[in-house]
């Protein structure tokens, strides 16, 4: 166990001080001990490191907003403890971490798992939506709900005890820190960065698994040049909790016989193990995914800011992707160059101005909406409003504050389309 500082995590070790190092990453609403039933046979060969998620397992409640950010804090933890070399298995957010890792400094990565990982975690209006029920709920309409995404229906009923374990790990996670690793998981996409991947990877998903299945792992093998699949059948999202032995059995094949040598570090590759006959016949599946050519933006001149890709990254931060793609699919040889301006100037200049948080600006943009009668502005607004944070209490004292200085009839209004807008996006889906 440790003591963290600030910019580093929850960690702790297990196995001989002078094996190699192989890290264990949770996933989004777990904690280190979504790993306990690997460490016993992980400890035969490895030092085994497991750390917690800002927030998560009683770690200080530092919220950490980008998968970039929790692989510097989980490298200046390793730094801390003089470990410079390790191999790396991460689930999920563990794993986008692991990705992170893997492009950002790939010299201190002998070798890679993903597990229930993918270069892409659904939309990122489905994590920001997430971030606006917590903030508006609660953890618990996800606690109660983690099962039915984490485990097959079959292993849920079977195991009780474990299913309500999942359930109270979700809820005692610290909120502020949720919403915070949805919204890294948001702007997380490495799709046209996977070829960089150099560390022998093993990816491993469970075969029923309807958060990150078996097509987003066929999406990493066919895009990482060293990657290999492994499909796990009878199990779910949280595939080393319900299928403990063979993701271990997967796990120390791969990572007995893929450890690349150091850089330069000084360290020795861990010789290979023997393989066990079972897991030699172990399926393989060949990936069947196609990948989509990365769109590469045009390099703008030196010195020139891109407004334009400014603009459309903060329009869609704050408005969300499907409300962006759909006006600029509407847009047309008339109004295209209405909708460039408004992208470049309004959201490329204004809204990414410092002056003022988004918070803020969500503030001002609402009693304006509500000064003019935008109504339809309105409610793309709030919805915007909850993305950037704001409460639904929040947004009923600035439409309060609104009524007084822009008149009841235009706040009556406002209220109706703001009322339908927070039901619609705070109510908890199942």
């Amino acid at each position: 166990m440790s003591e963290t500082p600030p910019n580093t995590l929850q960690y702790r070790f297990d196995g001989p001080e002078d094996a190699p190092v192989l890290i264990l990453g949770p996933s989004l609403g777990t904690t280190w001990h979504m790993w306990d039933r690997q460490v016993p046979e992980l400890t035969k060969q490895w030092r085994v490191f497991r750390f917690d998620l800002p927030g998560h397992g009683g770690a200080p409640a530092r919220p950490a907003g980008s998968v970039g950010e929790l692989a510097e804090r989980l490298l200046a933890t390793l730094d801390a403890l003089g470990v410079q070399r390790f191999g790396y298995a991460g689930c999920a957010l563990g794993g986008a971490i692991g990705l992170e890792l893997a492009l950002r400094r790939p010299e201190r990565l002998a070798s890679l798992a993903l597990v229930a990982a993918s270069p892409r975690f659904g939309t990122a209006d489905e994590f920001r939506q997430r971030g606006v029920v917590v903030r508006s709920n609660g953890l618990d309409p996800i606690a109660r709900s983690a099962p039915d995404r984490w485990f097959t229906g079959g292993f849920a009923a079977a195991q009780p005890a474990i299913t309500e374990w999942a359930v109270q790990m979700v809820r005692t996670t610290d909120p502020g820190c949720y919403i915070a690793a949805c919204e890294a998981l948001a702007g997380f996409d490495v799709r046209p960065e996977l070829g960089r991947v150099g560390a022998p990877t093993l990816v491993l998903v469970g075969s029923d698994d309807r958060v990150t299945g078996p097509a987003e792992a066929r999406t990493l093998v066919a895009g990482i040049p060293d990657a290999r699949l492994a499909v796990v059948p009878g199990a779910s999202h949280l595939v080393p909790v319900e299928q403990p032995a063979a993701v271990t059995d997967l796990l120390v094949r791969h990572f007995s016989t893929a450890w690349q040598q150091p850089f330069d570090t000084g360290q020795t590759a861990l010789p290979a193990a023997p393989v066990n006959p079972a897991l030699a016949a172990a399926p393989q599946f060949a990936p069947r995914a196609e990948i989509a050519p990365a769109v590469v933006p045009q390099a703008q001149p030196f010195g020139e800011p891109d407004r334009y890709g400014t603009g459309l990254k903060v329009r869609r931060e704050v408005l969300g992707d499907a409300h962006v793609d759909q006006v600029l699919a509407q847009a047309d040889d008339f109004s295209g160059d209405f909708q460039e301006l408004v992208t470049r100037y309004a959201w490329g200049e204004v809204w990414d101005r410092p002056g003022l948080d988004r918070r803020t600006r969500s503030c001002v943009t609402l009693t304006a909406l509500v000064a003019g009668g935008h109504l339809e502005e309105l409610a793309a607004h709030t919805r915007a409003a909850l993305r950037n944070g704001l409460t639904p209490d929040e947004i009923k004292e600035v439409l309060l504050q609104a009524a007084v200085y822009c008149g009841v009839p235009a706040a009556n209004s406002a209220f109706r389309v703001a009322q339908q807008v927070i039901r619609e996006e705070t109510t908890p889906t199942e």
